[in-house]
């Protein structure tokens, strides 16, 4: 991996980690410090590797670096303090000399940091900010995509939940059953996004960020691995993941265009992945619990396995139950497409219509792969009128791919 490519997948794997275990070290007031110590440990490498070169292992460089700028804080801090806190400084630096960067020390930090972040003092929206851009790097621009919203309304968010944490004197310790239970939902919902970001991105011009979906399973998988946190709504969030994980490879053409499930080469599709959806699906049904997870694990299964000439019908019963339980506008209309697949396109097209989501690019991008087959002027124009909404430079090209090819075939007749 080129050196302009690998720092920043190395930010977004590694850095999360070095703010958890600095963190851990930490009050939650001070989590500043640890974000500014794993920022400079990255400006660090970037200049050191650009006239040095890539180090063998570069992770445990950026480790050495970070314990050692925490050993520098310290000192600086004994010796700006020394008459008021001069032994108290010196414990800290006894401590920073025993950072521990082991594998399961990481995955620790990582927990512990996340339940902390997802903290009740602050709303669950807020949480969820939080999480995503301490926990797992995502810059105010990918938290407004996760949420759809502004990004000036992210930064607010954000200043206004890392006040609370510092004014709350938040820390991380050990949490009780019940805390957990109080915070797992906000956590799921954070990896859940995360894992949406990588799977279908809508930033950086990329359709499927491969670095952003492994971080959400690793973390997913941290929380099967713990007893308290081993629940039937983090193993079937698990499940889903394996399973559109499995189909990563044959979502993208040679050409980086995306590639509809039915025309996918199913010899790409991963199966040990699938296998291993197969097994927290199974974890996850454990109890007569029926989640939002749940309900899209199945979908996911059904989308991964061979086709039978019930298949459709499934789907369609699980999304009908799934905008019961949770309505989003991105549910609805992929439940439109699978009314579509059971009754066809035309009924398709009136079930889609009714949803009124003119401001939604997936809605035209919907009409426009329903009218394909029946009216190429309207399917023309709302394949437009997404390729205008969409952010995704990919996506574009793709929808205009499709527009060329109906226009193509509107002249030939």
């Amino acid at each position: 991996m080129q050196q302009d490519s690998l720092i920043p997948h190395l930010f977004r794997t590694e850095y999360s980690k070095i703010v958890a275990v600095l963190y851990h070290s930490f009050n939650l007031k001070q989590l500043e410090i640890a974000e500014d110590i794993a920022s400079e440990t990255f400006l660090k490498a970037a200049e050191v590797w650009s006239i040095k070169g890539v180090p063998e292992n570069p992770a445990a460089w950026l480790y050495t670096v970070a314990k050692n700028k925490t050993k520098d804080y310290f000192k600086h801090n004994a010796v700006i303090e020394k008459q008021v806190k001069e032994a108290k400084q010196l414990n800290d630096i006894e401590a920073a000399q025993e950072f521990d960067f082991s594998d399961q020390n990481i995955a620790d930090s990582q927990l512990a940091m996340i339940f902390a972040v997802c903290n009740p003092g602050n709303s669950a929206e807020a949480q969820i900010c939080l999480a995503l851009q301490i926990l797992c790097g995502f810059s105010v621009e990918e938290i407004a995509n996760a949420f759809l919203t502004k990004t000036e309304t992210i930064k607010k968010r954000l200043q206004r939940a890392r006040a609370n944490l510092r004014n709350g004197d938040f820390q991380i310790k050990i949490l009780s059953e019940a805390e957990i239970k109080t915070r797992l939902e906000s956590v799921l919902k954070t990896l859940y996004l995360l894992f949406n970001e990588g799977y279908f991105s809508q930033t950086n011009n990329q359709l499927i960020r491969k670095d952003l979906c492994s971080e959400a399973v690793r973390l997913t998988y941290i929380l099967t691995e713990n007893n308290l946190t081993s629940t039937p709504q983090a193993n079937a969030l698990l499940a889903l993941m394996c399973f559109q994980s499995s189909r990563l490879d044959a979502r993208i053409s040679d050409n980086g265009e995306a590639i509809l499930l039915e025309d996918q080469d199913r010899n790409l599709w991963d199966q040990e992945l699938i296998e291993k959806g197969n097994h927290y699906l199974v974890n996850a049904c454990q109890g007569n619990e029926i989640s939002k997870y749940h309900l899209d694990a199945m979908l996911a299964y059904w989308h991964a396995t061979p086709t039978d000439k019930d298949k459709w019908q499934h789907i369609l019963q699980l999304y009908n139950q799934l905008v019961i339980i949770e309505y989003s506008p991105v549910t609805a209309l992929n439940r439109a497409f699978a009314f579509a697949k059971v009754f066809g396109h035309e009924k398709g097209i009136k079930e889609a219509e009714k949803l009124k989501l003119d401001e939604h690019v997936y809605y035209h991008s919907l009409l426009g792969y329903l009218y394909a087959g029946i009216n190429s002027d309207q399917a023309i124009h709302h394949y437009e009128k997404a390729v205008g909404l969409t952010k995704s430079r990919i996506e574009k090209q793709t929808l205009s791919k499709e527009i060329k090819r109906l226009a193509e075939k509107r002249a030939a007749t």
